[in-house]
């Protein structure tokens, strides 16, 4: 079995679905993850927010945004925000699954949507939202090597991970850390099935377990 089509096998057992609709109490975004198969390597895209926008300026995040009322579900707004964001087109996705969200510092209810995209796909950043398009080995997420983590900060659950990329089509460097950071190493442990080279809360091998907890905690108390 080829590297993408097992993937996607393995992602699918992790497929939140709509069980968490029910927390509309939240505003709601979501993200796409968008996975792709590079030089047989399983990669992830990731952007560069432009220092102009209000909020995350200048950061590492993967595509997304608030949903609109337009927006039928997470997976369209993540697909809609992408097409905005970098010019994918929507039909070039091939959607996976959506894991559990996480609570965003700013309140937000942020789903991952976890699809594939061609290698061939080439980025057409919109320069108010977009400042670089870069592809990042997922191994990078599940190793110690370019990872730090930042134990005891107010509000987070456990430490601040945060992993230093080099893009060596461009050579420049990258931070990625927060939320994004969270996600990226949740696809990874779960694309992967490998085991970590740093402790984190939750349990590598149920992951979605230790977040869904942590969700519904939360919740409870709005």
């Amino acid at each position: 079995m080829h590297i993408k089509e097992e993937t996607i096998a393995i992602l699918k057992q992790f497929d939140s679905g709509n069980k968490l609709s029910s927390l509309s109490v939240l505003p709601k975004a979501s993200v796409l993850i968008p996975l792709v198969v590079k030089n047989g390597e399983l990669c992830t895209l990731m952007t560069l927010r432009s220092k102009e926008l209000r909020t995350s300026a200048g950061e590492v995040c993967f595509p997304g945004g608030k949903r609109d009322p337009s927006d039928r579900d997470d997976i369209d707004t993540a697909l809609r925000e992408a097409e905005e964001e970098i010019g994918l087109p929507p039909d070039d996705v091939q959607v996976v699954c959506r894991l559990i969200p996480l609570i965003s510092k700013s309140g937000l209810l942020v789903t991952p949507v976890v699809g594939f995209i061609d290698e061939s796909f080439c980025p057409c950043p919109n320069p108010a939202e977009v400042s670089a398009v870069f592809t990042v080995p997922l191994d990078l997420f599940t190793s110690d090597k370019d990872h730090d983590a930042i134990s005891s900060v107010a509000g987070m659950m456990g430490s601040l991970h945060s992993f230093y990329f080099v893009d060596p089509d461009s050579g420049s460097q990258y931070h990625i850390w927060g939320l994004t950071a969270v996600f990226a190493i949740l696809v990874a442990t779960l694309a992967l099935r490998k085991k970590l080279d740093f402790d984190v809360v939750f349990d590598p091998e149920n992951p979605l377990a230790f977040f869904q907890q942590i969700l519904h905690r939360r919740t409870s108390k709005l």
